[in-house]
Parts: C-alpha cells; structure tokens; sequence
C-alpha cells in the first residue's frame, strides 16, 4: 500500500516474544474458525520450536514501524521439500500486502535454507488463504502431511 513503511523480517521464536504473542493470535483465530480446532492437537502435523528452528527451518515475524504484524514458518520436510507454516496476519495489517511480502520473505528463507520445494495446506474455511498461494504460483498436490482440517495442499519450487 502507498505510503506504508516496508516490513521488516527477522528470525524469531515460535514460543517467546513476539513470535509467541502472534501465534496465540492465530491459534485463538484458527480455533474461532474450525470450530476449537487445537493446532497443537494430537492429530496436526508438528510446528514447534523444533520444526521451525535452526538447523532445518526457522521462523520469522514480521514488523512495520516496529509493531509486529505477522509471521511464518519453515519446516523440513525432507532434503529437497520445506513446508510453510503458521502464516499469520494480525487483522489491522490485513488488505496491505503483508500477507503476500510474508509468504516471499519465507520462500526466500527456505531457498537460503536450501530447499528446491516448498508446499502448505489451508482449510476449506480460508478462501483468501488459497487465493493468495495460487496467485504466488503454487499448484495443488495430494495430501502430504496428514492434516485432518486442510482440503488444499499445494507446492511450488523455489529454483
């Protein structure tokens, strides 16, 4: 959006600080949305601090004027595939293009990382979810992770 101070990116955790405080965010929204869905929950795929930390994943918040606006992750999958996860907005940062810089910034991270490949998923209720990664050029696959909620999965190469 014009006029908007450009987001910066930085490694962060998934459980402290404002990494914490985002994802809480999400998970309460997620939760709202998929009728009390726990994203922790036995039957979901893993994305902690294990998964998205160093040495094959990181995790990343996003600030604007130094207010954090979002965040995101990526999970190793195997030696060639990532997965993004907990991609979040805060509601005041959604409609400026934060999603879409968000959803760059952590490609950008997985190639630096050295994946060829990164997938997600999104839930049937997450209409602009999908339409965001379609129109960053993913292509829908099979179910790769197991996810009980997600109905699209998708894949892109990052080279």
């Amino acid at each position: 959006m014009a006029g908007e101070t450009a987001i910066e990116f930085r490694p962060a955790s998934v459980d402290s600080g404002d990494g914490a405080a985002l994802v809480t965010a999400m998970r309460e929204e997620i939760a709202a949305i998929y009728d009390g869905l726990d994203l922790d929950g036995a039957q979901m795929p893993r994305a902690g601090a294990a998964e998205l930390g160093p040495p094959g994943g990181t995790f990343l918040v996003g600030t604007r004027g130094g207010i954090p606006v979002c965040c995101g992750g990526v999970k190793r999958l195997d030696e060639r595939c990532c997965e993004i996860k907990r991609m979040y907005v805060a509601p005041h940062a959604r409609g400026q293009g934060v999603a879409r810089a968000l959803l760059a910034a952590l490609e950008a991270a997985a190639g630096e990382l050295g994946y060829a490949v990164a997938r997600l998923d999104t839930g049937p209720d997450q209409p602009h979810a999908r339409a965001l990664y379609e129109s960053a050029g993913y292509v829908e696959i099979d179910n790769f992770n197991g996810n009980p909620v997600a109905t699209y999965f998708a894949e892109k190469p990052l080279r």
